[in-house]
């Protein structure tokens, strides 16, 4: 992997080039979402990101995974995408939901370590719940409540829309993969209100045509 931005360099680790300060927000942990996307923004093949994704995207993934405290994960992508038990003994998966319809026998929830975000007045469910919200989740008061001081949001882009509809997004993780696929698929942020927040480019890498791109959060002085 070489390094693009800043000072270009060959050869670059990726724990070096994510290695970084997240401060902790006051009120809240500091939110990094993590996404791929093709050329014409596509974010989905077959309502899948593997297709878009590579062996060097899944080791930046799994990286960042190991810089974070909880993995925010939209309920259909943790379906689609086959979330199971974390990886070692501190990472935690907080799954957002409105009904809390799961297999609650799968290795996610019988690890013990993934806690369900629904809103006050969803059915009952026999693993942990953090509720928010009434008719439909408050987003923003839930991830208050959770604990750690970096949250990864793995997806999908209706809860990256969710997030940036509140204006959580600290920090963007995004690799571009080469590929033209059209198709429907949802872009990054579906379902935001229109809204200019800036971002400041941290950094980009390559590898094979894939662009791995950080943007942090322009904040004013």
């Amino acid at each position: 992997m070489r390094r693009l931005h800043p000072n270009p360099a060959d050869d670059v680790s990726i724990a070096d080039c994510y290695a970084a300060d997240r401060p902790r927000p006051a009120e809240r942990p500091w939110i990094a979402a993590c996404m791929v996307s093709g050329l014409d923004g596509s974010t989905a093949i077959d309502r899948s990101s593997r297709g878009l994704s590579n062996s060097t995207d899944t080791r930046v993934l799994l990286g960042l995974r190991e810089l974070a405290d909880v993995l925010l994960v939209g309920a259909e992508t943790a379906r689609l995408e086959g979330y199971g038990a974390p990886k070692g003994d501190r990472l935690r998966v907080a799954v957002v939901s409105r009904t809390g319809r799961f297999d609650f026998s799968s290795p996610l929830w019988t690890s013990g370590r993934a806690v369900l975000l629904l809103p006050e007045d969803a059915p009952e469910v026999p693993v942990e719940s953090l509720r928010a919200g009434v008719g439909s989740l408050d987003l923003a008061a839930a991830v208050q409540r959770l604990e750690g001081d970096v949250i990864q949001c793995e997806g999908g882009p209706r809860l990256n829309g969710m997030l940036a509809a509140h204006d959580l997004i600290d920090e963007l993780n995004l690799t571009i993969s080469p590929q033209i696929t059209g198709g429907s698929s949802d872009r990054l942020t579906f379902g935001a209100p229109e809204a200019a927040r800036a971002m400041e480019l941290a950094h980009v890498l390559e590898e094979d045509g894939y662009l791995f791109t950080r943007w942090l959060r322009r904040r004013e002085p």
